[in-house]
Order: C-alpha cells, then sequence, then structure tokens
C-alpha cells in the first residue's frame, strides 16, 4: 500500500529566541548566525528531496524556505504560523515572573491564556484542523512527499497527538534548522488518525532519498524515548 512521507522542519535561529523572548507571531527575521547555521546543516547534512513545500507565513520560515529549497516556491499557510503569545510578545519569562497568570499558565493551567493571545487548547485545534487538512489532501492527489517548514511549537504540538511511539510536546524537541520526518499509511490513518515518526532531520549524508530506513541507525525512537523517560 502506498504510503506518504511528511518531513518537519523548524526554522532557523533568530536573535530574540536566542535572547529568551517569547516569540509566537511576532514576524522577526533570522539571525545572521541563524542563515549560517542552516547553510551550514545544508551542506554537512542531507535534507529531504520534495516536490512541494507547505509553510508558515512568518518571516523566518521563508527564508528557511528560501535558503534550504531555493528552486521550489512553498505554499504558504496561515494555521501553519506559531502560537500567538500575545501581550506577551517580546517579553521573556524573567520579566514575566510577577505575573500571576503567566505563573498558572507556565504550569500547563488550560484556564488561562496571554491576554490577546491563544490558549493551548486554540493553538493545538488550529494546528490539528491543518495538518488534517494537508495529510487529506496528499492522499486525494497521490502526493507521496512533501516537507512542512514552520516552528518548534507546532511540530512539538502535532507529533504529541498523531506521532508514534506517543510521547509528549517536550520529548519532540528539536534544534533550529532540524525536525522529523513521519510516515502516514492511509488504512492506520483513516481508522487511528496516528503516522510514524522515523527519522530525525537532517539526514547524515551518507543517506540518499532510495535507503531503507528500517535498518538504518538514523531510526530513533522506541529506545530514545524509553531511555528519556527513565531520566
Amino acid at each position: 500500500m502506498k504510503s506518504y512521507q511528511i518531513h518537519f522542519i523548524r526554522h532557523g535561529a533568530c536573535e530574540e529566541t536566542i535572547k529568551g523572548e517569547y516569540v509566537g507571531t511576532k514576524d522577526v527575521s533570522l539571525s545572521s548566525e541563524g542563515m549560517s547555521e542552516l547553510k551550514k546543516l545544508d551542506s554537512e547534512f542531507e535534507y529531504p528531496g520534495t516536490p512541494v513545500v507547505f509553510t508558515s507565513p512568518l518571516k523566518r520560515c521563508l527564508q528557511t524556505c528560501e535558503i534550504l529549497y531555493p528552486a521550489i516556491k512553498p505554499i504558504v499557510i496561515n494555521e501553519l504560523r506559531e502560537c500567538s503569545f500575545g501581550e506577551w510578545e517580546g517579553r521573556t519569562a524573567e520579566s514575566l515572573s510577577s505575573n500571576e497568570d503567566f505563573k498558572k499558565w507556565l504550569a500547563g493551567d488550560t484556564s488561562v491564556k496571554p491576554p490577546k493571545g491563544e490558549s493551548s487548547a486554540e493553538f493545538t485545534r488550529r494546528v490539528c484542523n491543518v495538518f488534517q487538512n494537508i495529510v487529506d489532501g496528499l492522499i486525494k492527489t497521490g502526493t507521496t512527499n512533501c516537507v512542512i517548514v514552520t516552528h518548534g511549537g507546532v511540530i512539538m504540538t502535532l507529533l504529541s497527538v498523531y506521532g508514534l511511539p506517543q510521547a509528549k510536546p517536550f520529548e519532540w524537541a528539536m534544534s533550529d534548522g532540524c525536525g522529523f520526518s513521519i510516515r502516514v499509511t492511509p488504512s492506520l490513518w483513516m481508522r487511528d488518525k496516528v503516522a510514524e515518526v522515523y527519522a530525525k532531520l537532517p539526514y547524515d549524508k551518507k543517506i540518499d532519498q532510495d535507503y531503507d530506513y528500517y535498518s538504518s541507525e538514523q531510526i530513533v525512537y522506541f529506545d530514545d524515548y524509553n531511555d528519556k523517560s527513565e531520566n
């Protein structure tokens, strides 16, 4: 049966996030160091080939697309943007440490959200809806391979909802310019809405587009996440 590969790539580094600022829908650019690091990753490692790239509309993602996939015009999807932190955009955790709502939000209290921002439930619903639309579109058109350039929060949320092995969002954390590849099998997707996470990105240079993922040392997963849960 035909399967569908979806490759999630987090955008490159920005000055604001390095400073510890909450940067959600604030439209910041990649730093010069972030651009250089992406080019270095692209030179030393292997990003997957693809006929189509979907991206968040924010500049840091569009710039990442230009560096990693210069020959492909990305399809911009507004719903792939990062969570909105509202009035907390551009603030650091330290500067918000005396804010009672921030303390509750940081502790995972779903009854609070950033002023004029999104709640966790609103954010999750938004990104899950658009991801299901993307998967359904791939299956409908027979497009078996795509890249999604987006944000760390988006990727961690989607993998915690749909990814196998099951893991909490923070366990899917990734560095700038990195990400994960997943395999969608239509029968499993239609029945359980889950997908297999089979590799970390970018790949080692020795891996080409035809390599056997199941025999590769790039395979992550069950052992990796079991190790995390024991620490």
